[in-house]
């Protein structure tokens, strides 16, 4: 009967653990509509190819090497081990034997439940860079950050390494993943530069809104719902009554700090710039995902919404105060995912006792530094080797046509300016 009731229970997380990661994977196309929603239509189709191709090398390189990277490390060290592929499978007599040591789920869903994070990471950085950057530049970083850049700094935290030795908790991912995929970002952006025409040379800031706000919105929602698999299959467990009401608090308090973003966001919007902007309430809803992720299980439902609120509040403060910067962020990924994600992780010890100021601080600094500069080496790399920005007259015409060959919307005339 205990062997059974083993077994049962590891199916039922397993098989909670794969849903989970499923509607991660689900916010791929949430990233897609969105970012295809922000950027002009002759810009859709590239942006849209850059989506599905991250996915898949983050996949594939993921697989290959960096998952081991960032699992098959020793505990507390800087340099990871060397290795291929995702090792063994649990076996029968593991799992039966019981005690706190057991696997409790498939070694192949704890795989797929953390390439789906990976490509979220990756997904970052297409939306910030879009609307100039070569196709085949973006895509060739891709394979670096999702194979080594990543893995890396995923070991020092939930891999075990040093960070994680400090005391560092992130529970899903604020820094880990979000702030990491901003700090690729910045630096690609900082190194690419602007889109033509967004500054004029007497510091004007042009506006240059998105194709399809409507797209976007869906984008935003599809985000929404799977932050639910983000964060609650971050909890890891649903089989016992400790691990399923931990699971129901982690999926309110993500929905209540989603809320407390959108609203504050566009509260803030209309009292600076007299409008309801769309674009801050869909900024302000990730920010305050984003924001709750790194303790979506501490807070009470309240806390979460105070959190999210910050949050809804950091990221139109952070677009408006980049744009004067002149760092060019066409989706506000660096804003809501980057600057909120430092956030998120310095809200964990108000509510997480077991969490400290000091080892947030640490842990994010290390995690910054590291995808930061290593990014920015490898985009300087690419730089030299291939060249990352469009031509003038391509990007003029929209990149559509000069990496894709194709429209989005050919019927609309969406080559011409």
């Amino acid at each position: 009967m205990n062997e059974m009731l083993l077994e049962l229970s590891y199916a039922v997380d397993t098989f909670y653990f794969l849903i989970c990661g499923v509607l991660v994977m689900w916010m791929a196309a949430g990233f897609s509509m969105l970012e295809a929603g922000l950027v002009r239509s002759k810009n859709t189709a590239e942006i849209l190819t850059k989506n599905i191709a991250l996915f898949a090398i983050a996949c594939t390189m993921y697989l290959l090497v960096g998952y081991y990277l960032m699992y098959s490390s020793p505990e507390g060290g800087f340099l990871p081990s060397l290795g291929f592929l995702l090792g063994d499978e649990n076996s029968v007599d593991a799992v039966l034997a019981g005690g706190e040591d057991a696997p409790y789920y498939a070694a192949r869903a704890d795989y797929f439940f953390q390439v789906v994070f990976v490509a979220t990471a990756m997904s970052i950085v297409s939306g910030a860079v879009a609307e100039r950057m070569k196709l085949w530049a973006f895509l060739a970083f891709s394979v670096v950050m999702t194979a080594v850049i990543y893995p890396i700094s995923g070991y020092w935290t939930w891999g075990g390494g040093w960070i994680d030795a400090l005391g560092f908790s992130d529970f899903a991912g604020s820094g880990i993943v979000h702030m990491a995929g901003a700090a690729a970002a910045l630096a690609g952006v900082l190194v690419l530069g602007p889109r033509a025409g967004k500054y004029g040379k007497d510091g004007s800031i042009r506006a240059i809104p998105g194709a399809n706000l409507p797209l976007a919105t869906l984008g935003t929602f599809i985000l929404w719902m799977g932050w639910f698999g983000f964060n609650g299959g971050s909890e890891l467990k649903l089989s016992d009554v400790g691990s399923a009401n931990n699971v129901a608090q982690v999926m309110v308090n993500t929905n209540a700090a989603a809320a407390g973003g959108v609203i504050v966001a566009l509260v803030l919007a209309k009292l600076w710039f007299r409008k309801a902007d769309l674009t801050m309430a869909l900024n302000g809803a990730i920010a305050g995902l984003v924001a709750i992720t790194a303790e979506p299980l501490a807070p009470t439902a309240f806390g979460a919404m105070l959190i999210g609120a910050v949050g809804g509040l950091l990221v139109v403060v952070s677009i408006v105060m980049l744009d004067k910067l002149k760092i060019d962020d066409p989706v506000g990924a660096i804003s809501a995912h980057g600057v909120v994600g430092i956030w998120g992780c310095l809200a964990v010890p108000l509510s997480n006792d077991e969490a400290s100021f000091g080892a947030q601080i640490i842990g994010m600094v290390g995690i910054f530094v590291w995808v930061f500069f290593a990014s920015l080496v490898v985009w300087l790399i690419l730089k030299a080797i291939m060249g990352i920005r469009v031509s003038e007259e391509e990007e003029y015409e929209g990149v559509d046509i000069a990496e894709c060959g194709l429209e989005a919307y050919p019927e609309f005339g969406a080559s011409k300016k």
